[in-house]
């Protein structure tokens, strides 16, 4: 998913709410220095971290993967292996979509347009689904199913809800 401050939480948690499965997620943040995988359940709870909306909304397992760009193909992976007992993960953050094989991608596309991070490019390109409040001004790939939605306050994510449900088929 992208666009740091458009409502992908909402739309994280409207999807899998709406569903009785068992499901995990992780949160990835890029670093510096170093690569970790943090499960320490006081961290992932604190009141300002996504994790915790993740974990607030009915996450069975929430995972937060902090690692340089370099590290992030060793790291993954086992983060992944760490929730493979659930039947749902959901995976935030641009540059994980190199690294995995997921069954669907959904780009969030921020309102008021703007140049978008190579990442986001690359992520753009693979999606399945695009969901945008204001019209995208780039160029969308002719495969992806759109969806205009309302972030705030959320609506509009029924067909969505419908169209992911099949794709998971």
């Amino acid at each position: 998913m992208n666009s740091d401050s458009v409502g992908k939480e909402k739309l994280t948690l409207k999807t899998y709410t709406d569903t009785k499965n068992r499901w995990g997620a992780i949160k990835y943040t890029k670093t510096a220095i170093y690569a970790s995988i943090i499960d320490d359940h006081e961290t992932l709870t604190q009141e300002s971290k996504d994790t915790a909306r993740l974990i607030n909304a009915g996450a069975e397992k929430v995972l937060w993967v902090q690692s340089p760009p370099g590290e992030l193909k060793e790291v993954l992976p086992m983060a992944v292996d760490r929730l493979s007992n659930l039947r749902g993960i959901i995976v935030e953050g641009n540059s994980a979509i190199e690294f995995l094989k997921p069954d669907i991608v959904i780009f969030v596309s921020g309102r008021h347009g703007g140049a978008l991070k190579k990442s986001a490019e690359r992520v753009l390109e693979t999606a399945d689904i695009i969901l945008f409040e204001d019209e995208p001004s780039m160029k969308l790939p002719e495969k992806a199913k759109r969806f205009k939605v309302v972030f705030t306050p959320v609506s509009g994510f029924g067909e969505c809800l419908d169209y992911i449900q099949k794709l998971l088929k």
